[in-house]
């Protein structure tokens, strides 16, 4: 079985999430990842986590040296193992990551007529997502690309898809109840937002823009209109 490799945005740069496996494997795995999509990876800065592995200095090296001749930066490892916690530390890595300060919820709530979203965090993937493929991301996802079966997003804000979504969405994960899910051809394999999950019917006729939203507590699609939200 093929090694599986999740990516999740984070405020300063990507975690990259590595399955149990051998290093050899899983190494190599990462590397043909970054292969298939050098414009997302190019320039960022990646955290991987390698679970329970025991990693040496040798072999952090080669990956921090491998990422460095693709134009990427890794500055944390993180990990269960003492042993790769030391050896991540020797080589000048971090091995924590700090979580995202809390937004204050506002002392009013806005009118329910305003769509400005100015300040969120979006986090924009110009490809298309793959079986296997998982981003996860604390604020609003937008891909300009196809979502295809066995892909799954999850976004603590809306889902924006220029193109086919068929894979698994989750929108609103952190419980945002307005959070919506937008796409050029809306047919979801599993389609949630916050608590709340729909398996739409298989598609009668041409594809059309749709957004899902939660109306009454029932998720239900209607026309796209991108002017409105």
């Amino acid at each position: 079985m093929q090694p599986k490799v999740e990516i999740k945005g984070l405020r300063d740069g990507l975690l990259v999430t590595l399955s149990q496996g051998e290093w050899p494997e899983l190494y190599a795995a990462l590397l043909e990842h970054i292969r298939q999509k050098p414009e997302f990876f190019s320039g960022a800065r990646l955290a991987v986590d390698v679970g329970s592995l025991p990693l040496h200095v040798a072999e952090l090296s080669r990956l921090r040296d491998a990422l460095s001749e693709r134009q990427m930066n890794l500055w944390a490892v993180v990990s269960s193992s003492p042993l790769t916690e030391q050896t991540a530390r020797a080589l000048g890595l971090a091995t924590r990551l700090s979580k995202p300060t809390a937004r204050p919820e506002p002392e009013a709530r806005r009118p329910e007529t305003t769509t400005s979203s100015e300040g969120e965090q979006a986090l924009l993937l110009r490809r298309t997502l793959r079986s296997g493929y998982k981003v996860e991301y604390p604020g609003h996802i937008i891909v300009i690309g196809d979502v295809n079966p066995g892909a799954e997003l999850v976004a603590s804000g809306d889902v924006v898809i220029w193109g086919h979504l068929r894979g698994v969405v989750h929108a609103g994960a952190e419980g945002k109840e307005d959070a919506i899910v937008c796409a050029l051809d809306l047919s979801p394999t599993q389609l949630r937002i916050a608590g709340r999950i729909a398996i739409p019917p298989k598609r009668r006729g041409k594809p059309q823009p749709e957004v899902a939203r939660l109306r009454d507590g029932t998720v239900v699609a209607e026309g796209w209109n991108p002017g409105s939200k």
